[in-house]
């Protein structure tokens, strides 16, 4: 009876426990991937989510609704390929390789020395591609992106090439691949060698640059969705096409207007506005393929642009209120040079609804790719984790000293960024510097200098300190003639 007794309390008890709601462990957290989807000359107020009232970007906007919006986040630079050499290296303008867009060839390049985050994730396990712009690598150079650590690269090298929505043919890792476009001859560049072919205007349109681009990032998303991945989609979008601008007088290449074809607006007007509605379509497939293939919980996707808005190809910024509260635009230090749209969508990590202050700019993502990736940093980089935030801990996020920015057209300028000051001195090294205090200003309309000095000299000190001399790099041009007018500093989000 006893033995009976025992199997009866066995039995009932293997019973309840098959019965019971099981519970379920949370796997060892993973290594999640990263997705960096960056705008070229995307201003501070060109999506909604940021003021704007008339182009349309419902799924940016909704990405940030679901994630975290930035409000002080920076670019690298005021203009495109030296934002993008300290978006890869994780270094400010003082001490970066490429420090403005030159049609040298050495100086526009990468070395085998310099190491990128695509160096630094791949050592992580991670597979890494590149769709879009490189702009730091010509070819036959080190910098070329398939040996700075990108497994993959479809798209342009040259960041004047990039400009023609229609070339005559973009890059698949070291092959060059023929499109069905055929370009005007007399409307291409052939560059101080007299032998490029870059740029130009297309008198046959086929292919559309950015739609292989995006159609390159979505192929890559499905083929590396069981691994670790970072891609990163160096949209062409909105740059305009300089070449075009100048011919026709419409820089605003698009294959058709869209939503904004019945608008009573001029042509330039409705292409720069179609062009940022399909850069927002393309967002929104990427984000609907993650959750199709069910990596989106496990994928940090981050939004943002290369610089500043542009007047390039004819459209109006003003109509559009391109940089909202802010003063200036690319190539500018003034804030709507490099103040810049950033967006963190990472379900279930990043919470959702949230607006971020921290004061970070785009050297942060080596850092940060570390962080997430759990291996070491590289050491005397000027690059600071943005991870804490992101996980919705800002209580351990750590600051920067400063932020700071040099630039060397129109007789170069410099820039820092010391908590709510900010500083900007032109000509650079040895001009005036003005003062502003952006909690009070954020428009950069009163310049305080006079009032406190003390407060320039530190800030003229920080500038100093962050240069590093590169004979490569010297200031050339005038100072522009009028400086771009204050914003009205009036928030729009």
């Amino acid at each position: 009876m006893q033995t009976l007794a025992r199997l009866l309390l066995i039995t009932a008890a293997i019973c309840f426990l098959s019965s019971a709601p099981v519970r379920s462990f949370a796997a060892a957290p993973e290594k999640p991937n990263i997705i960096f989807i960056m705008a070229d000359d995307l201003g501070y107020g060109d999506l909604g989510c940021y003021g704007q009232k008339k182009i349309q970007t419902p799924r940016i906007d909704q990405m940030a609704a679901d994630g975290m919006k930035f409000t002080q986040m920076y670019a690298g630079s005021t203009v495109c390929a030296p934002s993008r050499c300290v978006l890869m290296t994780g270094r400010h303008m003082g001490h970066t390789r490429v420090r403005g867009n030159t049609w040298v060839k050495e100086n526009q390049s990468l070395k085998d020395k310099d190491f990128t985050v695509a160096e630094l994730l791949k050592k992580a396990g991670y597979t890494t591609a590149l769709t879009g712009k490189w702009g730091i690598g010509e070819e036959g150079t080190a910098g070329v992106p398939n040996k700075q650590g990108f497994d993959y690269f479809y798209g342009y090298l040259n960041q004047h090439n990039a400009h023609n929505y229609y070339p005559e043919f973009l890059w698949k890792n070291d092959k060059k691949v023929a499109l069905r476009n055929v370009v005007d001859p007399s409307t291409i560049s052939k560059g101080p060698t007299g032998k490029d072919r870059l740029g130009g205007v297309a008198t046959k349109k086929v292919d559309y640059s950015h739609d292989l681009i995006m159609e390159e990032a979505l192929g890559f998303i499905d083929r590396s969705a069981q691994n670790p991945f970072f891609l990163y989609v160096a949209l062409t979008i909105p740059h305009a096409n300089n070449e075009a601008g100048r011919k026709v007088g419409d820089g605003q290449e698009v294959p058709d207007y869209g939503i904004y074809k019945e608008k009573d607006w001029t042509k330039q007007n409705k292409g720069q506005a179609a062009m940022i509605t399909r850069m927002d379509t393309g967002v929104g497939q990427i984000l609907d393929r993650l959750k199709a293939l069910n990596i989106d919980q496990n994928t940090l996707v981050i939004f943002t642009s290369d610089n500043g808005h542009h007047r390039e190809g004819g459209n109006d910024p003003e109509f559009f209120d391109a940089n909202g509260p802010l003063r200036g635009m690319k190539r500018d230090l003034y804030e709507g040079g490099v103040r810049v749209p950033f967006i963190a969508y990472w379900p279930g990590t990043t919470p959702a609804g949230s607006v971020s202050d921290h004061i970070g700019y785009f050297g942060d993502l080596m850092a940060t790719a570390a962080d997430l990736a759990d291996v070491p940093c590289p050491e005397g980089l000027d690059s600071v984790s943005i991870a804490p935030t992101l996980e919705g801990k800002p209580d351990e996020q750590k600051e920067h000293d400063f932020l700071y920015w040099e630039f060397y057209e129109r007789g170069g300028k410099q820039a820092v960024r010391w908590g709510e000051w900010k500083a900007v001195r032109m000509p650079i090294f040895k001009g005036k510097t003005q003062l502003f205090n952006l909690e009070e200003d954020l428009g950069e309309g009163t310049d305080l200098a006079a009032k406190h000095p003390d407060l320039v000299k530190k800030l003229e000190a920080m500038m100093d300190s962050a240069h590093s001399s590169d004979p490569l790099w010297k200031p050339s041009g005038k100072p522009a003639k009028k400086q771009p007018a204050p914003g009205d500093g009036k928030q729009r989000f």
